[in-house]
């Protein structure tokens, strides 16, 4: 029980440490945050522009994609560059030498993500809700909530995999997490129907968890499926976050363990 208690206690330690950052660099949060509204009011007036369709459909067909991929790729990137940011903040000799286990401090990474994209969601959500008017009535947003939270382990186990990159290579691993990251944009059908796609690139978009989350929630605030319906979606989410949450931790740990003996884990790279 005290083991269980202390990891516990660790774990929130980061959550606490991050929004700690947070607040440290607020200003920055301010600037990301307004370019994230504004880029979802764009999308949602580029649907406006080519005509709504009834209901204004076309339009909070995009904004649900942009709402969904802001959301998804705050938990991927919060995820994939806490190694960058340890190095930044020169504490990453610190974090890698305490006597945390490595699964505490990364499921604190984890659970942090999780809730500061929630939280950033919601803020957005909000405001572009000033700006269009949605017909909302028919909506199951339970299930899209639920299909959000399958999601996250999912995106997580991706972003444990992409946070080795910046171990592998300080000076350019963090291009390459982005470069997954917009890979993950492509064919994941945030604003499209992945049947644009080229005939040839189509079968990746099924191996992207962001592509079942996305159809899924739409369906839900779109079309108001309910829970039962979606349960296909959500169990390709399951599935996909116990073979990539898992897979994230043991090849983080390898390279981990690697980057020790190598002398990789400095401020300076």
């Amino acid at each position: 029980m005290n083991t269980i208690s202390g990891a516990y206690q660790g774990a929130f330690a980061f959550v606490e440490r991050q929004f700690n950052l947070l607040k440290r660099y607020l200003s920055w949060e301010i600037v990301f945050l307004f370019y994230t509204i504004v880029n979802t009011l764009t999308i949602g007036l580029i649907g406006i522009q080519f005509g709504g369709g009834e209901d204004n459909s076309r339009v909070l067909y995009l904004v649900i994609g942009a709402l969904m991929w802001g959301y998804l790729s705050v938990i991927f990137h919060e995820v994939s560059e806490s190694i960058s940011w340890e190095r930044w903040e020169g504490t990453i000799e610190f974090t890698f030498a305490s006597p945390i286990h490595r699964l505490v401090h990364l499921s604190g990474m984890c659970t942090y993500a999780s809730l500061y994209g929630m939280i950033r969601t919601v803020a957005v959500m909000l405001v572009v809700m000033l700006f269009f008017d949605f017909e909302m009535g028919r909506s199951n947003v339970t299930g899209a909530l639920l299909v959000l939270l399958l999601s996250s382990m999912a995106l997580m186990g991706l972003g444990l995999i992409a946070a080795v990159f910046p171990i592998l290579s300080p000076e350019k691993g963090s291009q390459a997490s982005h470069i997954l990251e917009g890979f993950l944009l492509l064919i994941s059908g945030v604003y499209y129907e992945v049947t644009t796609l080229p005939v040839w690139l189509q079968p990746l978009s099924w191996l992207s968890p962001a592509t079942y989350t996305i159809r899924a929630v739409r369906a839900a605030l779109l079309d108001g499926a309910s829970t039962v319906s979606l349960l296909p979606d959500m169990g390709r989410l399951i599935a996909t976050g116990f073979i990539l949450l898992p897979l994230g931790f043991v090849i983080f740990g390898r390279v981990e363990r690697w980057a020790l003996r190598a002398g990789k884990l400095k401020r300076n790279g």
